[in-house]
C-alpha cells in the first residue's frame, strides 16, 4: 500500500488527459498499474456519473479499477430509506428535506442516524478492500466516505482515502478528517468548504465525458435543432432537474415562456413529468437523453435547479448557467456558492430569469482548460497517466 503525506497530495502538478488514440493504444486486458476502488452510491445520477468517468479514465491509464455502489453495504431496510427516499422526500415535502440537510449539518438524533448508517456498511465495505488491495480508495458520495473515513481513522484501512465532491457547496458529510483528501471540482468549492470546516481542499476539477469540451459540428447542430422543432430566433434554454426531475419545473418553464425563452426540459427519468410537460404549448420535454452534449450546443443557457453534474457537464462545454427555484437543502446550498463565484446568478423571479437568459445568450462560448483528476488519484500512487501523443 502506498502512503503520503498530506503536503505532498496538496501539492500534485495536475496533468492532462491523453489523447484519445493515445489512451486507446495504452488501454490492455491484463491492468498491471496501481489498484483503484472507487465507491459511489446510487442515489440520483450524479455520483455514479462521476464514478464510472473517473474508473474509464484510470483504466485508460492502466489502473486495475473496481467500483462498488454503497448501497449495496447496507442492510436492506436502510437500502430503501437512502436509496429511495431522496426524490419522494423532494418534491413531496421539502421543507422536510431542508431541515434534514440543515439537521445534519449539527450535532443531532439526524447526524447520529447518519453516523449509524455509515456504520452498517463497513462489513460490506471491508470485504471489498480485502477484496480488491488497494492503492488508493476514491469516493463519489458522501456517506461513502462517513465509512472509508471512519476506516482510515482506526487504521483498518492503511491506502490513501480521497473524497470527491460532487457538488459545488460542502456540507458536513462531505468532510472526514481521516479522509487524506477531498477533491472539488472548482476553485468556488474549495475555498467554501476551507471557510466553513477549516478543511484543506484541492481542485482536482470535472469528471465528465470529453465529449462535452469538443464542439458539435455545425451539420449535427443544425438536425439536432429541427428534430426538436427549433426553428424561430428565441433562445434555448435547456433545463435540467436531474435524473430524477425534481423540484418545481412547470413554474419554471412558465417563466421562461413568459421571458420569450423556448424551453427544453429534460425530465430524467420522471416520465410523468415529461408527459404533463410535453402537453404545454412551446415546450420541448425529452425523457432520458445519450445526446445532452449536443443538447448543450444547440442551447443559449442551461437553467437547473440542484447545481449536480449537469453544471458541471455545463462548466465544461462552456455553457452559461442560471440557477432558478432550486430545490431545498443542498440545491440552495449550491446556488449560494454558484451565484457567489460568479459561475450561475440564482433568479427568483420570471422577470429576473428573462433577463439572465437574454444575457447568457448574448455571450459567446468560453471552454477553459480543467486540472484531470484522473492525474491527482494516479500520483497519491506515484503513478503516472500516459503522456499525450
Amino acid at each position: 500500500m502506498h502512503l503520503v503525506s498530506n503536503r505532498v497530495r496538496h501539492q500534485v502538478t495536475h496533468r492532462t488527459a491523453p489523447s484519445a488514440a493515445h489512451r486507446t493504444a495504452h488501454r490492455t486486458a491484463h491492468p498491471t498499474g496501481p489498484r483503484v476502488l472507487v465507491v459511489s452510491a446510487g442515489v440520483g445520477a450524479g455520483h455514479d456519473a462521476a464514478a464510472a468517468e473517473l474508473a474509464a479514465r484510470l483504466r485508460l491509464a492502466g489502473a486495475a479499477v473496481h467500483v462498488q455502489d454503497l448501497l449495496t453495504a447496507l442492510p436492506g431496510p436502510l437500502r430503501r430509506v437512502v436509496g429511495d427516499a431522496y426524490g419522494p422526500c423532494v418534491n413531496r415535502a421539502p421543507a422536510a428535506f431542508d431541515l434534514l440537510v440543515r439537521s445534519l449539518e449539527r450535532d443531532g438524533l439526524l447526524r447520529r442516524a447518519a453516523r449509524r448508517s455509515a456504520t452498517a456498511a463497513r462489513p460490506g465495505v471491508l470485504g471489498w478492500v480485502c477484496g480488491t488491495a488497494p492503492d488508493v480508495v476514491v469516493s463519489t458520495h458522501p456517506l461513502a466516505s462517513q465509512t472509508l473515513g471512519d476506516l482510515r481513522a482506526e487504521g483498518v484501512l492503511r491506502a490513501p482515502v480521497l473524497t470527491y465532491l460532487t457538488d459545488p457547496a460542502v456540507h458536513r458529510t462531505w468532510v472526514h478528517e481521516a479522509v487524506d483528501a477531498h477533491l472539488t471540482v472548482t476553485g468556488a468549492t474549495a475555498r467554501h468548504g476551507e471557510q466553513r470546516y477549516g478543511q484543506p481542499m484541492t481542485v482536482a476539477g470535472p469528471l465528465v465525458p470529453a465529449r462535452f469540451a469538443q464542439p458539435v459540428p455545425a451539420d449535427r447542430a443544425a438536425r439536432l435543432r429541427a428534430g426538436l422543432g427549433l426553428t424561430d430566433a428565441s433562445p434555448v434554454a435547456l433545463v435540467v432537474a436531474g435524473s430524477l426531475g425534481l423540484g418545481d419545473v412547470a413554474t419554471t418553464v412558465t417563466d421562461l415562456i413568459v421571458g420569450g425563452a423556448v424551453p427544453v426540459v429534460l425530465c430524467g427519468r420522471n416520465e410523468a413529468r415529461r408527459a404533463r410537460l410535453a402537453a404545454v404549448p412551446g415546450v420541448v420535454a425529452l425523457g432520458w437523453r445519450d445526446d445532452v452534449p449536443d443538447l448543450m450546443a444547440v442551447a443559449d443557457v442551461l437553467v437547473h435547479n440542484a447545481g449536480g453534474m449537469s453544471c458541471t457537464e455545463a462548466l465544461v462545454a462552456g455553457l452559461p448557467m442560471v440557477t432558478h427555484r432550486p430545490i431545498p437543502g443542498h440545491g440552495r446550498a449550491n446556488a449560494a456558492v454558484l451565484s457567489a463565484a460568479g459561475l450561475a446568478p440564482w433568479t427568483t423571479t420570471a422577470r429576473e430569469l428573462g433577463a439572465a437568459v437574454a444575457s447568457a445568450a448574448a455571450q459567446p462560448r468560453r471552454r477553459q482548460h480543467h486540472p484531470d483528476p484522473a492525474a491527482f488519484v494516479l500520483d497519491v500512487v506515484g503513478a503516472r497517466v500516459p503522456a499525450a501523443a
